[in-house]
C-alpha cells in the first residue's frame, strides 16, 4: 500500500513537471525591446537599465534629477552591443501628477516605440519609531513608493493590453514582506505594492501581460547609505542579521525573473524563504513553483520563528540598555 502511494506521488510530481512548461509564459526577448525604468538614475534602477542595455534593449530613464540622469546615461551607453541602441532621459517626479507621467510615457513611446517592459524602481526610505516620525513622512512614502508605481503602470497598461504583451515590475523590499522595527512608514508603503501587483496580475494575465514584484534585501546603494544615517539602533542590528547585496546582483535577478514572467523575484536563501513563507494567494508561473512552496512552508515557518525570536531579543536588549543609560544620566 505504501509503495502504491509512493508510486502515485512520484507519477503525480513527474506529470506536474511535464505540464509546468506548458503553462509558463513565453520569455520576453530584450534585444530591440523598449524598457522604461523609473528611479533609473542611480542604485538598483540604474543597474537594471545597464543589464537590459547589455542585452540589446532600448532604455528610457525616468527620474527627478537631470544631472544624475545624464551621468547615468553616459554610464549605460558604455555597455551598448550595437549602434542602434538608444538611452532616452526624461526628468519628472512620477509621484506627483498623473497627467505629467502620462505625457512622459507618450513622449517615450513616440521616440522609442511601445513600452515592452516597465520597471517601477522609484522609491525612498525613512526609518524611525512610529511616534517619532512626522506624519508627513507616511504621506510622502506612500506617494513615492506606491503612487510612484501606480502612475507609470497606469500610463502603459492600455497599450500593453492592445498589443497583448508586456511586463511590469514593482520593486518592493524584504521590508514589504515582513514589518520591521523602525519601518512603520516604509514597510506599509512597500506592502501596498504587493496588493497592487496581485490584483493587477489577475486583470492582465489574459492579455499576456505578466507582473513581477521584487523583494530585494539591503542593497549597497546611495539610498541605503542615506537611510543608515537615521536608522534606530534596533533597526540597524536587525538589518545586520543578513548580508548586504550588490545592486548589480539584484538587478540581474530582477531582469531574469521579469523576462521569464515570474511573479516573485527574490535574492539569496533568506529571500527565497521569505517569498515561500509569504506566498499566500500569490499567483505562480509554474506548478513546480507551487509545489516547492507547499513542501517548504512548514520548515521555513519554523526557521522564521527563530528569526522573530532573535529580533524580539535585540529590541528587548536595546530597551534595557536605553533604560540603564537614562538612569545613569539622571543620577549624574
Amino acid at each position: 500500500m505504501l509503495l502504491l502511494a509512493a508510486a502515485f506521488i512520484v507519477a503525480f510530481v513527474l506529470l506536474l513537471y511535464m505540464v509546468s512548461p506548458l503553462i509558463s509564459p513565453k520569455p520576453l526577448a530584450l534585444p530591440g525591446a523598449h524598457v522604461v525604468v523609473t528611479g533609473g538614475s542611480s542604485g538598483i534602477g540604474k543597474c537594471i537599465a545597464i543589464e537590459c542595455y547589455k542585452q540589446g534593449a532600448f532604455i528610457t530613464l525616468v527620474a527627478r534629477d537631470e544631472n544624475k540622469l545624464l551621468q547615468a546615461k553616459k554610464e549605460i551607453e558604455k555597455h551598448s552591443i550595437n549602434d542602434k541602441q538608444v538611452v532616452l532621459c526624461i526628468s519628472v517626479d512620477v509621484s506627483q501628477d498623473y497627467g505629467q507621467v502620462e505625457n512622459v510615457i507618450k513622449q517615450a513611446q513616440e521616440k522609442l516605440g511601445p513600452v515592452d517592459m516597465l520597471v517601477n524602481c522609484a522609491g525612498t526610505s525613512v526609518s524611525g519609531k512610529f511616534e517619532d516620525l512626522e506624519i508627513n513622512y507616511f504621506e510622502r512614502l506612500m506617494n513615492i513608493n506606491y503612487l510612484g508605481s501606480v502612475y507609470p503602470s497606469r500610463a502603459v497598461i492600455t497599450t500593453m493590453k492592445e498589443r497583448r504583451m508586456g511586463r511590469i515590475v514593482f520593486v518592493s523590499s524584504q521590508a514589504g514582506q515582513l514589518g520591521l522595527f523602525g519601518f512603520t512608514a516604509y514597510s506599509s508603503s512597500k506592502f501596498a505594492l504587493r496588493g497592487l501587483a496581485e490584483a493587477l496580475q489577475m486583470e492582465v494575465k489574459p492579455y499576456n501581460i505578466y507582473i513581477t514584484i521584487a523583494y530585494p534585501p539591503d542593497t549597497d546603494t546611495p539610498g541605503f547609505a542615506e537611510e543608515k544615517k537615521t536608522k534606530p539602533l534596533e533597526t540597524q542590528l536587525i538589518s545586520e542579521t543578513s548580508s548586504l547585496c550588490k545592486p548589480e546582483q539584484v538587478a540581474k535577478q530582477i531582469v531574469k525573473d521579469a523576462t521569464q514572467g515570474n511573479f516573485n523575484s527574490s535574492i539569496g536563501s533568506d529571500g527565497y524563504m521569505l517569498s515561500s513563507l509569504t506566498c499566500g494567494m500569490s499567483p505562480v508561473t509554474s506548478i513546480t513553483e507551487g509545489l516547492q512552496q507547499i513542501v517548504t512552508m512548514g520548515l521555513f515557518r519554523t526557521i522564521a520563528l527563530f528569526y522573530l525570536g532573535s529580533f524580539d531579543s535585540i529590541i528587548r536588549r536595546c530597551m534595557i540598555q536605553k533604560a540603564k543609560s537614562e538612569t545613569v544620566d539622571k543620577t549624574a
